[in-house]
């Protein structure tokens, strides 16, 4: 019902408030959906922006799951991380951009860049979340029981923090997602963000609004998969649940 009223209401828009070059209506813009998926090139233009923000993520994990450890094991660490951390956190996203199209200019490594820098603050506080809330007791039991700091990490620390840096993960993800686009906006050869920045230089606000959409269904297929994975993963808090 939701996208029903919302493409009812933009059809609407477009034929009585507005007009069709201003705002195409959804059956314009579908069937340049439908030129561009005959096209045929839509797929690698999709695939390099896919691997964009993989690569920036697993530039955000390898930095941030250490830091965010570092953050939840010691207090010192979190008094030095933690004021950093947080303001990049809160850096606007078209920074990012900008500050990657600088160092890089238009080429691949500046969407990977940004993804990176706008994707660690998330996964870094998530993850030092998770150890902050691990069950001290359990931790206390460990030891008296004997075991190594290695099994206490295998078998407590990991599961504890593992639901928080990927909610960190599902999190970051949808803000990295527009973020690599809008860098390939502002400079970049090919992907997504190029081809909504070439359809607007020729004028073409259907083009515009077809990529657009197009960028939306996939991420919302990939944050789709991503929650059942999650499920999979953590299926074993809903038979701790049960019991």
């Amino acid at each position: 019902m939701g996208w029903a009223a919302f493409f009812g209401i933009w059809a609407f828009v477009s034929a009585v408030i507005l007009d069709e070059f201003t705002l195409p209506g959804p059956l314009k813009v579908w069937n340049e959906i439908l030129e561009i998926v005959r096209g045929g090139s839509w797929a690698d233009d999709f695939l390099i922006s896919i691997s964009k923000t993989f690569m920036g993520f697993m530039i955000a994990l390898i930095v941030g799951v250490p830091v965010g450890y570092m953050m939840g094991r010691a207090g010192y660490w979190k008094a030095f991380f933690h004021d950093g951390v947080v303001g990049a956190g809160s850096i606007p996203g078209i920074v990012y951009a900008i500050i990657a199209l600088v160092i890089f200019g238009i080429g691949f490594q500046g969407p990977i860049l940004a993804v990176g820098l706008i994707s660690m603050p998330f996964i870094a506080l998530n993850v030092a979340e998770g150890l902050e809330g691990v069950d001290r007791d359990l931790l206390s039991m460990s030891t008296a029981f004997g075991r190594s700091d290695r099994q206490a990490l295998r078998h407590i620390l990991i599961p504890s923090i593992m639901p928080f840096a990927f909610a960190g993960v599902r999190l970051s993800f949808a803000i990295a997602w527009k973020v690599e686009a809008l860098t390939e906006v502002f400079g970049s050869s090919n992907g997504v963000g190029f081809q909504i920045r070439f359809a607007f230089q020729g004028f073409s606000i259907a083009g515009v609004l077809a990529w657009t959409l197009m960028f939306i269904a996939l991420l919302l297929l990939i944050e789709r998969g991503l929650a059942i994975v999650e499920r999979w993963l953590f299926r074993w808090r809903t038979w701790e649940q049960a019991a």
